[in-house]
């Protein structure tokens, strides 16, 4: 199928040691996108753009996360 939806593995690695989940919300537009931050340096590498709870959802499915932190 041309269009068919597939169980793909996650394009970015999580590594739960040395990174922790996050979502970054923009506090003037309300923007979020989720990612991991690094613990020693702070580096946040963007994964996806979250424009439901839908979105959200399927964040913490990919990864395998219960809860995901929000930083405005």
């Amino acid at each position: 199928m041309l269009f068919s939806k597939k169980s793909r593995e996650p394009e970015i690695k999580f590594d739960p040691d040395k990174q922790y989940a996050i979502i970054h919300s923009s506090i003037c537009t309300g923007e979020k996108i989720a990612g991991f931050k690094n613990k020693e340096d702070g580096h946040f590498t963007e994964v996806m753009l979250i424009r439901s709870y839908e979105d959200e959802v399927k964040f913490k499915e990919m990864y395998n996360l219960e809860t995901v932190k929000t930083e405005y």
